[in-house]
């Protein structure tokens, strides 16, 4: 941990290298404007620009959590331009996965 103090100001700034422990995570409200943004402007905007032209100002440390959960999720993809797009679709996942466990007789789901 690399540590830098501001002695004038009493304040003590901790920057973690290598390790992601945040002082401040999204809130719900957050996490959906963005959400919603990317599906409204799909495959429109890199990473940075996208950051820039949110209806809401937001952190970028805030806005990379965001964005790296959206990934890891599988609701977001980047294409080869670095452009970012929206790539869930609940309907689609739900017919594959009804269609793989059809061929199976003794498994029965309910999906609500």
């Amino acid at each position: 941990m690399k540590c830098l103090y501001l002695w004038k100001s009493y304040v003590v700034i901790y920057i973690y290298k290598m390790e992601k422990k945040w002082l401040h995570y999204p809130r719900l409200d957050t996490v959906l404007t963005v959400d919603e943004f990317i599906k409204e402007h799909s495959g429109g905007f890199k990473k940075k620009a996208l950051w820039e032209n949110l209806p809401k100002k937001m952190m970028y440390q805030i806005f990379c959590t965001i964005f790296d959960y959206l990934l890891q999720s599988g609701k977001i993809a980047v294409d080869k331009e670095g452009k970012i797009r929206w790539i869930y679709n609940p309907e689609l996942m739900k017919n594959t996965w009804m269609r793989s466990l059809s061929s199976d007789k003794e498994t029965r789901i309910v999906i609500h």
